[in-house]
């Protein structure tokens, strides 16, 4: 259950303001069709986040857990850093709807999250817990979470969320993690 938990509420955090919540709100704001917007985030977050839990647990696996630690630990803290540097979107993902709401949302929404800092979450938080599951479980809805609101609200939502704040206490998060794994405090390592 703590990965699941933690796993939502770090990525919902650091989704916030994210390039890919960017791109939620334009698809809202171009297409208004709410319901195939959101089954696109969510098929396409699902099979982003189940390969990058499937890395980080591979990961976990291969490398001896003194390495581990320090990979896990550099990896959240350059995570924090990385949160604080607002995204920009470019306008390209939201041409003609060739391949129909849902499926322009599902491409644009995987190739966008490709290396983005909440994939590279799931890589740390899934070589972090022993549950792949719940990692990539905990991520998605936390995916959710942050975009889902984008989506329904459009930009009156982002109008009024203070991100430098929301940027700030994910950033913090991170940090958190990254130096509890680094000192050996028990967060959840296998």
């Amino acid at each position: 259950m703590e990965a699941f938990l933690i796993s939502a509420g770090v990525v919902a955090l650091a989704e916030i303001g994210d390039k890919t919540q960017l791109l939620a709100l334009v698809l809202a704001a171009r297409f208004r069709k709410p319901i195939p917007i959101i089954l696109g985030i969510l098929a396409a977050t699902l099979v982003n986040h189940a390969l990058a839990g499937l890395v980080g647990g591979w990961l976990a696996s291969t490398v001896g857990p003194n390495v581990m630690r320090w990979i896990l630990g550099v990896s959240f803290i350059a995570m924090a850093i990385w949160t604080l540097i607002p995204d920009k979107y470019e306008e390209q993902a939201t041409k003609a709807p060739r391949f129909g709401v849902f499926g322009t949302t599902l491409i644009a929404f995987f190739l966008l999250e490709m290396g983005d800092k909440t994939q590279i979450a799931t890589v740390a938080l899934a070589a972090e817990y022993s549950s792949i599951v719940a990692v990539v479980a905990g991520t998605t809805v936390g995916m959710m979470l942050a975009n889902v609101p984008a989506v329904l609200l459009g930009e009156v939502a982002s109008k009024k969320l203070p991100l430098k704040l929301v940027r700030g206490i994910a950033a913090l998060l991170f940090l958190v993690m990254g130096l509890a794994v680094l000192f050996g405090l028990n967060i959840g390592l296998r």
